[in-house]
């Protein structure tokens, strides 16, 4: 087989939505990207891997970037808008979205996207790496690049470049992290041998087919391994967890649902044939788990051909991966309340994910990291930055999904979709800098990329974590500008722009505390309100016993009423 040799100046490693927004932030930064990825689809997590309910980065301050324009695209093209489920204040179908990164893709000149092409080798001198042999549908290919992007869900170039990198559990005394297990424990507990990543799901998106009043409690207990699946949930609760437009049902179901437990370890083991039992056994549990549903649920919840091949997504959800050993490390401790997350020196991306790790059996217990926003609790905002995404072990390498440099514990909030595509984002525009300045990521001034990513025309990203700035703000660039200035602006709440498929009701308001805000309608019925929106954080507390209009949208599966504006 004759192997071409080719060259380019940015090479992403894809197949995490990380990969597709580093590569799409590269070419619109001006500069030729190459974007690889193994299969059919280039979304990662929020696509191809059927977590198309996400949760974190919620709030409208917290909604920008690819994030955001994903967000506002998806609500213009879905007519019956996001709010379908209570595990997110968003749900989308897989192909929707996917359509959405497709068509960027598409329009961008300088992108040249390669689908289902495996990365074979990673050439590496000393510090810097050199080229990948790649293989695709015409046949073998050897790509050499000045810079490399990791985007890729297990960050594989850490093992292909045999490079220095952290995977699993670390003890208590190596970050001072309060939820880590302390070295003695790591040691001796067969528990955390047997358990060193984060369970992976392989997530089933299937089809509800009939009225949602029609969803009976089941009159057996679901077959093991899932018999206690519905011990504190009901069947409706199960299925309208994930419930997407047009009768979708996202199942990621932890409880005794479709995470799979045994050896995780094994994606990353180096092993083919170990790592292939575990897909084919994650598969099967997961055709399993439907299985068991629908001998609950009846015929009404069937196969949804959501992806091509059917209910099963294309790839599994990863919830770990290898990580970087970078110049700096985000812990525990960075996302705590408590720590000064409105510091954005340094910062290239905000999250707020609140901190989540599933494992067999009870919930590890992790310092709480919430507060009391919008009538309910949400995670306390916290920054990535730059210098999380390269190391000195590989100088020309930046990472662009969660194997960035990141603790076992701390991963648990940074993992999610919404966040990795703002840290593709930083990672796409780190890249472009430095093929235009011809340096290397640690010589790249933090200022100038935060400036790149704060004035992007198309989707600009908040890079300093204030609340009250949503990012419909006219005054949005200027005031992230003056915080990352280390200025303190003064930040009136922007109301809301409209918002399609909007709704009105006129409501009694009752605020009965911080994470208990209520509205009685026209109809007698009582709604739980949230919002996330500052603008009505600042106005909806003081009309306590008052009537109101709300404009906004009801989801009766939250069940809330999620507030987008407060009329006079």
């Amino acid at each position: 087989m004759v192997t071409d040799r080719q060259h380019t100046p940015v090479l992403v490693l894809g197949g995490g939505c990380g990969g597709a927004a580093a590569a799409l932030q590269t070419a619109r930064c001006g500069v030729e990207v190459v974007l690889v990825t193994p299969g059919i689809w280039l979304g990662g997590m929020l696509t191809a891997g059927g977590v198309s309910a996400p949760d974190g980065n919620e709030l409208a301050a917290w909604q920008t970037g690819l994030w955001g324009a994903l967000l506002q695209q998806l609500r213009l093209e879905i007519r019956d808008g996001l709010d379908h489920n209570w595990v997110s204040c968003f749900g989308f179908p897989p192909a929707a979205a996917e359509a959405v990164l497709q068509r960027w893709v598409q329009q961008e000149p300088l992108l040249h996207w390669r689908p289902c092409t495996l990365v074979r080798s990673l050439q590496r001198q000393g510090d810097r790496l050199l080229s990948v042999q790649l293989e695709g549908r015409d046949g073998l290919t050897t790509m050499a690049f000045d810079l490399l992007v990791d985007g890729s869900e297990l960050a594989d170039s850490l093992a292909l470049a045999d490079l220095p990198h952290r995977q699993g559990w670390e003890a208590q005394q190596q970050w001072d992290e309060p939820s880590a297990p302390t070295a003695e424990r790591l040691a001796a507990d067969p528990f955390l041998m047997a358990q060193p990543l984060q369970s992976p799901t392989w997530v089933l998106t299937a089809r509800w087919s009939g009225p949602w009043a029609q969803i009976k409690p089941p009159q057996q207990k679901p077959p093991a391994p899932f018999s206690s699946c519905l011990d504190r949930f009901d069947l409706g609760q199960l299925l309208s967890y994930g419930r997407l437009p047009g009768g979708l049902v996202m199942l990621n179901w932890p409880l005794d649902g479709n995470d799979w437990h045994e050896d995780p370890g094994a994606c990353l083991s180096g092993d083919p044939a170990r790592a292939r039992r575990q897909l084919e056994a994650m598969a099967e549990h997961s055709r399993s788990f439907l299985s068991a549903l629908q001998d609950l649920a009846g015929p009404q919840l069937q196969d949804s051909g959501a992806y091509p091949g059917g209910s099963l997504a294309l790839q599994p959800y990863w919830r770990e991966s290898r990580r970087l050993i970078g110049h700096s490390t985000v812990t525990e401790l960075m996302l705590l309340p408590g720590h000064d997350a409105g510091d954005p020196s340094g910062a290239v991306a905000v999250g707020n994910y609140a901190n989540d790790h599933h494992y067999p059996g009870d919930d590890w217990p992790l310092a709480t990291k919430q507060h009391l926003w919008g009538g309910r609790c949400s995670g306390t905002p916290f920054t990535i930055p730059l210098s999380a995404l390269h190391g000195p072990d590989a100088v020309n390498l930046v990472m662009a999904e969660k194997g960035f440099s990141v603790s076992h514990i701390a991963n648990g909030a940074t993992r999610l979709g919404p966040l990795l595509l703002q840290i593709g984002q930083a990672a796409g525009g780190a890249a472009a800098l430095c093929a235009r300045h011809r340096c290397l990521p640690a010589d790249l001034a933090v200022a100038e990329l935060q400036s790149l990513l704060i004035h992007d025309s198309k989707a600009p990203v908040a890079v300093a974590p204030a609340a009250d700035l949503a990012w419909h703000d006219p005054h949005w660039r200027d005031l992230q500008q003056q915080l990352i200035d280390g200025e303190n602006p003064r930040i009136q709440p922007a109301v809301a722009p409209a918002e399609p498929g909007e709704e009105s009701a006129w409501m009694q308001i009752s605020i009965e505390a911080e994470d208990g805000w209520f509205g009685l309608d026209a109809a007698g019925r009582r709604w739980r309100l949230i919002t996330l929106e500052p603008a009505v954080v600042h106005v909806l507390p003081l009309a306590h016993g008052q009537h109101r209009q709300l404009v906004g949208r009801a989801n009766p599966w939250g069940p809330w009423w999620r507030i987008n504006r407060v009329l006079p």
